[in-house]
């Protein structure tokens, strides 16, 4: 962490960058632990397309860190944004993954549904998406400190994490000031960033699902 003489005046940026596209999104599979096998070609495709603009374009400035979730797509998203950042290493934290699903993790979708009911997060918040997962109230808690946590650690730095839809969500949720329990319902796009700004006056977003030119392709 790069020490400032007043904290208070330091202006703390956190670059998210959601995962390009994985291959559970292909199979309609839910993607924990379990179920994630990494990005698709695709998604390389994409994730290398932003690498390419941020190393051409140094419109981050110095990145001190480049962090990722311990899910493979997002580690391995990671990896291939790594040399826009002089070969950073990337640091894993379990911290920053996606909503755990539990039980879920590795069936598809249909056969979650067969097998358990499903929650329905705009009313039911705090009931646990799964046998063994989290609540959406406790995955924006445990997201939220995630974040207050790396920006504390960088005060005054710009830093890199590869990470999640539900991340980025919960992010904004933090920005804004929605209660932890309140669902936000986000068109992420894959391999797009989403600026978070901290200054004395807490934190702000400085910009959303930034994407130019990565396709879908």
């Amino acid at each position: 962490m790069r020490t400032i003489g007043n904290v208070h005046d330091a202006h703390t940026r956190l670059i998210l960058v959601r995962h390009g596209e994985p291959v559970v999104a292909t199979l309609g599979r839910v993607g924990g632990p379990l179920g994630d096998t990494g990005l698709t070609d695709a998604g390389r495709t994409q994730v290398r397309c932003l690498a390419d603009r941020l190393g051409a374009s140094h419109e981050l400035g110095e990145v001190a860190a480049l962090y990722a979730s311990t899910l493979p797509r997002a580690v391995e998203t990671a990896q291939l944004l790594a040399p826009a950042f002089g070969g950073l290493e990337v640091r894993e934290r379990h911290d920053l993954r996606e909503h755990d699903p539990g039980e879920l993790d590795g069936l598809t979708w249909t056969e979650a549904a067969e097998r358990f009911e499903m929650v329905d997060f705009d009313t039911e918040p705090d009931r646990p998406v799964g046998p063994g997962g989290e609540s959406l109230t406790g995955f924006h808690e445990r997201a939220r400190r995630a974040i207050e946590s790396v920006g504390d650690d960088h005060v005054g730095e710009t830093v890199v994490v590869a990470c999640h839809g539900g991340i980025v969500a919960a992010a904004v949720g933090l920005v804004f000031g929605l209660a932890v329990s309140a669902r936000v319902v986000l068109p992420t796009r894959y391999a797009s960033m989403t600026e978070l700004e901290r200054t004395s006056r807490g934190w702000r977003l400085g910009r959303y699902n930034d994407r130019y030119p990565v396709t879908d392709a």
